[in-house]
């Protein structure tokens, strides 16, 4: 316990000597992931579907809930760089071996700054029944999640 107490704080000290100097630094919350906003508009009952995203080695599985719309989320390893390759995603209905949704596309990611001289590789994708999963974010889909999360806040703009 001891152990994990000085690591904790080597950590923090190793952390706040890099970041040190005149300007704040963000240096928490930076990390290498993939996103998929998932337009469920034009699917039957995708309630507890299993979903599984993948890219460079990496997957998560989960279950859907019936949603307008979904965000979904893959942590990649930290030394990802910017070729990360193929991403697919794949949505299987409960009670099913087949998926319904099947789909990859070729990916670069971004980097993003942590602003204390490090930082992480992510990218957003988007998928709907008609446009499939793509790196172009639609209208229809950022103004889909913008009502969700007004809706989520009692439709107070945020």
């Amino acid at each position: 316990m001891r152990l994990g107490v000085l690591a904790a704080v080597s950590v923090v000290a190793m952390t706040a000597s890099a970041c040190s100097g005149s300007q704040p630094c963000a240096g928490v919350g930076v990390t290498s992931q993939i996103g998929v906003m998932f337009l469920q508009r034009g699917y039957t009952d995708l309630a507890g579907a299993s979903y599984e995203l993948c890219a460079g080695g990496s997957c998560v599985k989960d279950q859907l809930e019936q949603e307008d719309i979904t965000q979904l989320s893959l942590r990649l390893p930290d030394d990802v760089g910017p070729d990360l390759g193929t991403v697919r995603f794949r949505v299987t209905p409960a009670g099913s071996n087949h998926p319904e949704i099947d789909a990859s596309s070729d990916v670069k990611l971004t980097r993003q700054s942590d602003g204390c001289g490090g930082g992480a590789y992510s990218r957003g994708l988007a998928f709907t029944k008609e446009g499939g999963l793509t790196t172009k974010i639609p209208s229809r889909v950022s103004a889909a999640w913008r009502e969700h999360l007004e809706s989520l806040s009692g439709g107070r703009p945020s």
